[in-house]
Order: structure tokens, then sequence, then C-alpha cells
């Protein structure tokens, strides 16, 4: 067993949420080269970034590997396209301000997510009408069942809406190493959110130029509607919006035509899970130390010494109202460690 794992470890500080936890055994990732003793374990294993979009809402029964591989590169291919290429344990909004520092466009709209590189494709991670699968062009992995480092590209990791492959059908098979990202040297910007445009146009920059000023934009409106992890223990958007058939989108649109919504795939439509939750007026409600943010409906937070069961009894209750009254059934954005809603 490797020097570095630590038995009965706590695990609260290792996710932004911060709610208590144990794992039986933790262990951090700073070289490739120690993976497969790291993997060589009977325990079941549970590979973390950031904490970011993880709740350990009960104690973790093996062993968690916590992702800390470091660098970041790039290469030119040609006039205007250029290849990042970063390790998983990179701080994700870092790395959008190293692509912004070199005037690269593709992730500026990804500015101020929290967590980690590795997060980044497992959850094809998006804000304002972006998406990673927008520029990722590969991702590096270990494959669990060949022992092999392999590179994907980005159409064979099952890209969806804040899913892929590594989250739902291979989940175990894949440690994420690293991503490439395919940004631009000139690029357009992407203004379809009317509250990012709305800010732009406040600043004098309903045109931008620039990724840094687009960047700049969304960390503002950020910084109002959203709380600070650093501050308030947080895992960000707590249920995903709602994807549902163009009919049943119609229906709900005619009865509430203030509902936001936008194309999805051919066939669907995806609604706005704050907007629904909002009408309930569940803003500012609690269950024990678990609360919804009083700015943002979608948002829980860790309001007082949350458990686990706090958390998984205000999300359960959040989502039978959303479907008692407007028929939708919402979904966890988190990886809940030890429960369900």
């Amino acid at each position: 067993m490797p020097s570095e794992v630590q038995r009965n470890a706590p695990l609260d500080a290792l996710s932004t949420f911060r709610l208590p936890a144990r794992a039986i055994e933790l262990a951090r990732l700073e070289d490739t080269h120690d993976l497969p003793d790291l993997l060589d374990t009977q325990l079941p294993v549970l590979l973390l970034g950031g904490g970011s979009n993880t709740l350990f809402v009960d104690n973790f029964p093996g062993r968690v590997i916590v992702n800390r591989l470091r660098g970041v590169d790039s290469e030119i291919i040609d006039r205007d396209r250029v290849l990042v290429t970063a390790a998983a344990g990179e701080d994700w909004h870092e790395l959008v301000r190293w692509t912004l520092d070199r005037g690269l466009w593709g992730i500026e709209n990804l500015a101020m997510i929290p967590g980690l590189v590795g997060a980044a494709p497992m959850q094809n991670i998006g804000a304002y009408g972006v998406e990673l699968a927008h520029c990722l062009e590969s991702v590096e992995v270990f494959d669990r069942q060949t022992g092999r480092i392999e590179r994907l590209d980005a159409s064979e990791c099952g890209l969806d809406y804040r899913d892929s492959r590594f989250k739902s059908a291979d989940r175990d098979r894949f440690v994420i190493l690293g991503i490439r990202l395919e940004l631009m040297m000139h690029g357009t910007p992407v203004l379809e959110y009317p509250s990012l445009l709305e800010e732009l146009e406040r600043h004098g920059h309903a045109k931008p130029e620039d990724p840094r000023t687009v960047a700049a934009a969304i960390m503002r409106v950020r910084k109002r509607k959203l709380p600070d992890p650093g501050l308030i223990p947080s895992a960000g958007s707590f249920f995903k919006n709602p994807v549902v058939k163009n009919a049943a989108a119609q229906e709900l649109t005619d009865q509430h035509p203030d509902l936001p919504n936008w194309p999805d795939k051919p066939g669907f439509t995806k609604l706005s899970a704050g907007w629904l939750i909002d009408q309930l007026d569940w803003r500012g409600k609690s269950v024990g130390g678990a609360q919804v943010f009083d700015r943002h409906a979608l948002v829980l937070i860790n309001r007082a010494n949350a458990s686990g069961q706090d958390v998984l009894s205000l999300g359960r209750d959040i989502k039978a109202s959303v479907h008692d009254r407007f028929g939708i059934k919402l979904e966890a954005e988190p990886l809940l460690i030890g429960g369900s809603i």
C-alpha cells in the first residue's frame, strides 16, 4: 500500500458543501505513475477533484483518491486555432484565466465555475449558452479495464447535458488525467442569455471584441447571483434544468408564458429549474442546516452545520413540490455519495 494513504480520513474539507463525512482511506494522486498502486485495493474507489460537484451525504466505505495532477500547455495549430492541454488537477477558473490572458476564445462563458479540470468532461460543464462539448478536442484517461493510458476524442466521450460516459455508462472505468481544448484566436461571443447581454450593454459592451470582456461580465453576474463557495458552503446549482419533449414544454409555456426555455436536441426543450422552484417560494427555506439560497432558487447552501440528511430532505421536498405543481421531475446535478433524492 502506498505510504501516502491516510486512514479514517475526514472529507468535509474536500467538498465545497462541507458536510461531515469520513472515508476508510484517503490518498492524493500527484503523479500518473502512482495510479496503478493507488487503484490496487479491495475497497471501493472514488476519484475526487475539487469536490464542487460532490456531496458526501454519508461516510464513504472505501478509498478516496484526490486528483492533484498539474500542468497547462498550448500548441498553435494554424493562424486561428490553438490546442490547450490541462491536467485534471488544475483549477478550472484559473485555466479560464490562463486562456483569457492569451486572448483565446472558447471558454470565456465558463468563467468562475468552481472545481478542477477533471470534472469538466465528466459533467460536460456549461453556463450562459456554452458547454465544454463546444471546444473539447480530447480527454486523456487511464482505462482501468486495460491498465493503459489512452486519449479519447470528444466524440467518444458521450457528452450530453451535464452528463458523459465518465459519469454514467462508464462511471467506474476511466480515471480522467487531463483534457485538450481547441480554442480560437478570433471568436464570436455567445450572448444568448439575456442577463449576460444586459450586463454587457450596461457597461457599454453590447458587441464585445475581447473574450476578457465577456468573462468579466459573467463574473459580475455570477457574483451577484451565486454564493462564494469560499465563504458559504455550496455545490452551486443543485438541480439540472429539465429537458422535456417539445409538446410538454409547449403545454407548460402556454400556461406559464414567463417560463424561460431554450431549444435542446431535436424534439426537446430545456426549461428553467430555477424558475419552477421560484414559483413555489422556496428561497430562504430550510431543513435543518440546509437552506435554499435567498438570491438563487437553484442553489442549496450549508447554512449552519448541515447534515447529509438535511440536504437530502430539502432536495426531496423541493423535487416533490415541483412535480406536484408542474408535473416535472427534477434531477440532482451533484453526485450524491451515500444517498439519493
